[in-house]
């Protein structure tokens, strides 16, 4: 059996996903041509220079920080089998921007690499210069998700209409990211799944809404998903090296201080080590990829 979503508080000014107990942030990828990486960030996906750097930017909407790039002389691609990134996703805030959104793309003859139909969410996938995955998507109202009865909601891997996509775009050209545009949510490339459902359910307080052969998908406050992990290439890697190209870490932010409080007792509880910080707890997952909590 299932249900619809129909009791869950709607802000009418934010999106679901960043109206939940915690949400994603801030992505932090280390690049090797940062000039190279920033450009396409702010003409292909429309962001912006917030602070730039001789070694690091930071790009954001409306003066939101969401992209921070950092270089450095010794940086190393990482192999495809490490574990990282595998996509950062940007949520859009209607159809109709990811509508606008795509046909920038296509007269900027920018490479796609998959598009779905997830049933709570419409999704395009490509990615930047160096190779680290992106997903622009917008979610379907959450009185369109189906939910089953152990709270977990239905999604799939439906072919996307493109060409109808495209063909429904206003008229008016892409010129920047629109206003609300944030990162949904971050899917990362980890060694095994049963140490990516512990740290990110039991410690991080994530619950379990969706999962795919090879892949869970965790999210806060019954939203599809803020965090997923697959194993997918990187079955049995290892933790990161300091130096590797990608991501080298995001950040959580929580709107319940109750939600954050029960991640840092089990941080203490089960010793896992944390650093406290100017702006918010700072740790790592089970790969050495970084977390900054903060509420």
């Amino acid at each position: 059996m299932s249900r619809r979503h129909g009791d869950l508080p709607m802000n009418t000014e934010k999106q679901f996903a960043f109206t939940r107990p915690g949400y994603v942030g801030q992505a932090h990828l280390v690049v090797k041509d940062l000039a190279q990486v920033s450009g396409f960030y702010q003409k292909i996906i429309g962001l912006s220079v917030i602070e730039q750097s001789a070694n690091g930017a930071v790009l954001g909407v409306n003066g939101l920080p969401l992209l921070t790039l950092a270089t450095s002389r010794n940086a190393e691609k990482a192999p495809a089998t490490a574990a990282g990134l595998f996509h950062t996703a940007f949520l859009l805030p209607s159809r109709n921007d990811l509508a606008q959104w795509l046909a920038h793309v296509a007269q900027n003859g920018v490479p796609l690499e998959g598009a779905s139909d997830h049933l709570v969410s419409e999704a395009i996938y490509l990615s930047d210069p160096e190779g680290n995955g992106i997903e622009v998507y917008r979610d379907r109202h959450p009185d369109e998700w189906n939910y089953q009865e152990a709270g977990t909601v239905q999604m799939a891997t439906n072919r996307l209409d493109l060409q109808a996509l495209y063909e429904s775009a206003p008229k008016t050209q892409f010129t920047q990211a629109m206003e609300g545009t944030a990162i949904g949510h971050i899917h990362l490339q980890v060694g095994a799944l049963p140490q990516a459902d512990a740290f990110y359910q039991d410690v991080l307080g994530l619950k379990i809404m969706a999962r795919y052969p090879g892949a869970s998908f965790f999210g806060y406050g019954a939203y599809h998903h803020h965090v997923a992990a697959n194993i997918w290439n990187s079955r049995g890697a290892e933790a990161r090296k300091s130096n590797m190209t990608g991501l080298s870490g995001y950040s959580l932010k929580f709107n319940e201080q109750a939600t954050l409080d029960k991640a840092l007792s089990a941080l203490d509880r089960l010793e896992i080590p944390s650093e406290r910080q100017d702006d918010g707890i700072a740790v790592k997952d089970p790969w050495g990829i970084g977390l900054k909590l903060s509420a």
